[in-house]
Parts: structure tokens; C-alpha cells; sequence
């Protein structure tokens, strides 16, 4: 299948990765797990809703947890650069006929939800409230020491047509999984804006579903440090797999899942992709590198379960990937 070109004049400049709403079933859980356990900082708190960032993070908040009856994703969120191109993204989806509207956020600047080709709920802002960083205030540092969001991973029934949609909004594909052959299809895609390896990749699957939202971390070392406490403070059932080190990034990692089951990403040690030549790699889909570099292939519930965008139906993927499995 083909790869997407590069555009470098984009109908809007979209700069990162921003921030993630989640519903969450039980907020006091979810917040212990966020703040106790992975170590975010709590930025403001109400018997709603609970606004997390990273210790580095400036904005007011990544991770926003809503108090819910029932868990899934509520939007995904990207920063833009200023706020003239607030107006020049709803003149797109304008021009594109899909949802859009410009809505009231707390702690947020002006702010416009809109709903891709595929029905993924999206949020776009220009400015947050601003916060100290915690950067230096090492004193304070819990569990993974999480210093920024990082990416979102999506399950995609539509590979192939969602690179094409994010490529034309200036999204450059960095690595790619593809069946072997001739008439091989695209399976998974990693995209970016900041100049790592994805602010936001697809995956082949039932969907759209988040897959998991991931926060980077200084070293490897921090990671190993989570895991052994979460093996130590009743969350071992929550480590879904790794550590390990991927092929595609070449990120060490760790995935563990929220009490409701929502997919977290721990990830360090990734590349820059910033040159303007940059050209993406392509992994076979059979290369059991790609996964995990040292050869451990992921776990059935990997490539089955995420969260569901709230009020969304899934679609069933366009073809079932031949991935390998771990048994």
C-alpha cells in the first residue's frame, strides 16, 4: 500500500500531542493510581474530575479524568500554534463536512472539538493556564517520574485511509508495519509532529479505539523502578507487558493498565526525526523484532481490547492482520 507523502504546508499547524480526556468509574482509585503509583502531579481536583501533568509539563494538565459510569476515552487532544489556526482548523472541517464546534474547556483557551473521517473524537487548543514546572523538584518525585505526555495509539479499521487523512494535516509517517509481498497492506503506522518518532500512530483493529496514551520518562531505570512498585503495592495484575525494548522507536517500555482498564504506556529512548528528508522504515509484519527487539511477541489481549471513544459504535478492521501472537 502506499506510503503517504509529506506536506509541509498543512491547512493548520498542529504542534504535539497535548492532552487525553478519560472517564473514569471510581475517581478516587484512578487518581491514587495516577498520582501514587505513576507519580503525575495533581494540578486541581473536585468531586468531578481530576487534572494530572507531568513533572516538566507547563500546561495546566495531560490527563484529565471525569468521574463517569462507565470507562472510555472521551477525546484525544492536539496542540496547535497559535490561535489563528484555532479558525483555520474549523475552516477545514468545515470545507470537509465533519463535526466541529469551538466549546468552553476549564483551564484551557479557546477550544475546538471536532470529529475526524472516522469518527474519533478530537480536541485542538492553542493555550492552556499555565503551571510551574516540577522539573528540579526532585524531593517530590514519585513512582516513574513521568516527565510529559508523549503519543496516542489508536486501533484503526482504516489503516491506510487514516495516515492518508493525518498526512494531509501535516503528520509525518516515521515507521510503518506492512504484510510481505507485492500487494502488502499497511497494518500499523507511526506518525509525528514534534520531531520524535509519533505524537500518533494506527494500529489494525476494531475501532476507532485508544489503544493506550503514553508518557515519556527519563531512563529505563525508572521504568524497572515502576515495576517493582507496582509488584510491591497490590498492582501486579495491572502490568499488561515489558519491560522490554521495542524495534519500531527503539523505545524501552512498559504498558500497564488504570483501574478501568485503560492502557498506559511508560516509554523512554526513542529517536529525533526532525530533517526534512527523513524517510519512514518499513517492518515486515512477520519480524519478530518489530514488537519487541529482543523477540518477545505482545499478548492476545494487545491486539484485542482499548478504550472505547465515548458513545462511539467500533467497526470491524477492513482485514485481519497476520500478527504474531504470544501463545
Amino acid at each position: 500500500m502506499p506510503v503517504p507523502t509529506h506536506i509541509f504546508d498543512p491547512p493548520f499547524n498542529i504542534v504535539r500531542a497535548s492532552h487525553v480526556v478519560l472517564d473514569a468509574t471510581d475517581l478516587a482509585a484512578s487518581r491514587a493510581f495516577y498520582e501514587e503509583i505513576v507519580g503525575l502531579r495533581v494540578t486541581d481536583a473536585d468531586e468531578t474530575a481530576v487534572y494530572l501533568r507531568g513533572v516538566e509539563e507547563r500546561q495546566h494538565h495531560s490527563l484529565v479524568l471525569r468521574k463517569a459510569s462507565a470507562a472510555s476515552c472521551r477525546r484525544i487532544g492536539l496542540r496547535v500554534g497559535h490561535e489563528a489556526d484555532l479558525d483555520k482548523a474549523a475552516a477545514f472541517f468545515e470545507a470537509q463536512g465533519l463535526p466541529h464546534a469551538f466549546v468552553e474547556a476549564p483551564f484551557q483557551g479557546r477550544t475546538l472539538q471536532a470529529t475526524d473521517p472516522f469518527g474519533m473524537p478530537l480536541e485542538f487548543v492553542a493555550s492552556m493556564e499555565k503551571r510551574p514546572s516540577s522539573l528540579q523538584t526532585y524531593a517530590h518525585y514519585q513512582g516513574v517520574r513521568a516527565q510529559r505526555l508523549d503519543h496516542f495509539n489508536v486501533f484503526a479499521p482504516e489503516v491506510q485511509k487514516s495516515l492518508d487523512f493525518y498526512a494531509a494535516l501535516g503528520f509525518r509517517l516515521t515507521e510503518y508495519a506492512e504484510e510481505d509481498g507485492p500487494e502488502g497492506r499497511i497494518a500499523a503506522g507511526w506518525m509525528h509532529r514534534k520531531g520524535n518518532v509519533h505524537d500518533l500512530a494506527f494500529t489494525n483493529g476494531a475501532g476507532p479505539r485508544l489503544h493506550h496514551f503514553c508518557y515519556w520518562t527519563p531512563t529505563a531505570l525508572d521504568i524497572i523502578h515502576l515495576c517493582d512498585v507496582m509488584a510491591t503495592s497490590g498492582y501486579l495484575p495491572n502490568m499488561e507487558r515489558g519491560p522490554g525494548r521495542h524495534g519500531i522507536s527503539n523505545a524501552f517500555f512498559l504498558y500497564i493498565r488504570d483501574p478501568d482498564g485503560h492502557r498506559l504506556e511508560l516509554y523512554t529512548s526513542d529517536y529525533q526525526t526532525m530533517d526534512p528528508d527523513h524517510e519512514p522504515l518499513r517492518w515486515s509484519l512477520r519480524d519478530p523484532r518489530r514488537q519487541t527487539l529482543w523477540g518477545a511477541p505482545a499478548p492476545k489481549s494487545w491486539f484485542e481490547e482499548g478504550s472505547a471513544f465515548a458513545g462511539l459504535p467500533t467497526r470491524d478492521p477492513a482485514f485481519v492482520a497476520n500478527v504474531i501472537v504470544a501463545s
